[in-house]
């Protein structure tokens, strides 16, 4: 959407700046106002006396999904355990500027949406060492409200151009939480040892408090460690974002006719992103649509393809739940309804990996374990294809790697808050570490053979074939939440014709 407005632009940081000509350095037309048919209104003394009175009460409430403030405590009182003694500070961050005066849409940091329970731009908080622990504070950016000069003249968070916003009281009646103006941070500053985590940006109004301090490594590994053990509200939100993910398979399943006939990969893609807007916050990531030679392109988001019958289509999608977390789902779908025998035969062995990697999930194993079991059965069956250039065992050995030439990309990930989540945690706890209960986690292996890679039998280039589900790890193995969507080829064409019946 763009903003026209008549009062000067202003910039990411808050701040009033002119728009200026390149080229003379002088600001341009909008900035430059000759003609008393066209005022700057912002400098106009009828305008700005008259917007100053007559406004009435707005409805400010701060809508947190259920169960969020006081989850977002426990996960404070988590952090407070780990760093006794030590003042926390987390950023939430704020919009950027995408050109003149429009701006992308925010996101709040996930370590702050962790630790806060709801995205508030410009937003610091701030956990001070009490005795047993910690208090925290929350500062925010206070809205521009009626009766200051931002109400009409910010574009980005006046209210007058965005609607009411939530102010001091009701966003700490909302999350339960001590909120104070940002102003009150940038007078009392923050400790020069304090750990500093979250969005790079700095908040409006912070000021020298956070301006040019460096970020704590250590406190984003606690954060990123923390986050790898779901508490029972997070684990429902990955579960309602699965359900959410899957029912948009099913809208995008219902255009397919439509997109071969016209629309191509783009119509899909508007199509789940519509759905996920609609059904939760937004795709969890960069929505992934590939047909036919786009399909072994990992990420291909520019989904600007046509889609044949006769070619497959890859679907990498998730929906982001209005909490923040999100699904991560692959299925690589016969555009016909049909697999062809190539593409059926790549699939099958896709499906065989992926069952082994499943199996390997488990409390105590290594995060290795369902990465080797992956790969061992993709390295077999493209031996037995005769694409292999050694024997299996020097093609799995660390020096040798050739199957990777066609799994290039990892066969699973932490998931939550990010669609690759916790990735500052170290490696012992990660990769080098054992999978735990309550982690969330995907597995996904794949065979993606390049339409102009020629060490590839030609009957199959042009193939790309991924399945990617969504698991929690119990006491006792796993439950893949993800399973209402089939994963062998025969239960894929009959779901499709299920829901194409529909």
């Amino acid at each position: 959407m763009t903003h026209h407005h008549d009062g000067p632009t202003l910039n990411g940081l808050g701040s009033t700046v002119n728009v200026v000509d390149w080229e003379s350095g002088m600001p341009n037309s909008r900035a430059t106002r000759r003609d008393p048919r066209m005022p700057l209104i912002s400098e106009s003394k009828g305008f700005t006396s008259w917007m100053a009175d007559g406004w009435g009460e707005a409805s400010r409430e701060l809508k947190v999904e259920p169960g969020a403030a006081q989850a977002a405590a426990d996960h404070r009182a988590r952090l407070s355990a780990e760093l006794p003694g030590a003042t926390l500070v987390v950023t939430a961050g704020r919009s950027q500027l995408r050109a003149n005066d429009t701006y992308f849409e925010f996101r709040a940091d996930s370590d702050f949406l962790w630790a806060v329970g709801h995205g508030v731009e410009d937003a610091v908080l701030v956990m001070r060492p009490v005795s047993g622990g910690h208090d925290a504070t929350l500062y925010i950016t206070p809205p521009a409200r009626p009766g200051s000069r931002g109400f009409y003249a910010d574009a980005n968070h006046g209210e007058l151009w965005v609607g009411p916003i939530a102010g001091v009281e009701e966003v700490s009646a909302g999350l339960g939480l001590t909120v104070r103006p940002i102003t009150e941070l940038a007078e009392a500053g923050v400790p020069d040892d304090a750990l500093i985590a979250g969005a790079a940006v700095v908040a409006r109004g912070a000021g020298a408090a956070l301006e040019g301090r460096a970020r704590s490594a250590r406190l984003a590994t606690v954060l990123s460690e923390l986050r790898q053990i779901k508490d029972a509200w997070e684990i429902a939100q990955l579960r309602g974002a699965n359900l959410a993910t899957i029912d948009g398979f099913a809208e995008v399943r219902r255009e397919i006719p439509r997109a071969i006939s016209g629309g191509g990969e783009r119509w899909l893609q508007g199509t789940f992103d519509r759905h996920a807007r609609t059904a939760g916050q937004a795709p969890g990531y960069a929505t992934i649509v590939g047909s036919g030679g786009n399909a072994p392109i990992l990420h291909w988001t520019r989904t600007d393809g046509d889609i044949h019958p006769d070619e497959l289509l890859l679907l990498d999608m998730g929906v982001e739940m209005r909490s923040g977390y999100t699904a991560d789902v692959t299925r690589t779908l016969p555009a016909s309804g049909t697999f062809t025998d190539a593409q059926r035969m790549v699939h099958d062995l896709v499906e065989k990996s992926h069952r082994a990697g499943l199996a390997a999930v488990q409390p105590g194993k290594l995060w290795a374990d369902f990465h080797a079991a992956c790969m061992e059965v993709l390295a077999d069956g493209l031996n037995d294809w005769g694409m292999l250039p050694v024997s299996v065992d020097e093609a799995l050995s660390a020096d040798g790697q050739h199957h990777r030439r066609y799994i290039v990309c990892g066969v699973g990930h932490h998931l939550g808050l990010d669609v690759h989540d916790c990735d500052s945690s170290r490696y012992e706890t990660y990769l080098g570490g054992t999978v735990q209960t309550g982690m969330a986690l995907t597995v996904e292996p794949g065979l993606y053979f390049h339409s102009w890679d020629e060490t590839v039998p030609p009957e199959l280039r042009g193939i790309g074939v991924r399945i990617e589900d969504d698991l929690v790890v119990t006491e006792t193995g796993h439950e893949v939440i993800s399973d209402a969507l089939p994963i062998d080829a025969a239960g894929i064409e009959a779901w499709m014709r299920e829901v194409q019946g529909q």
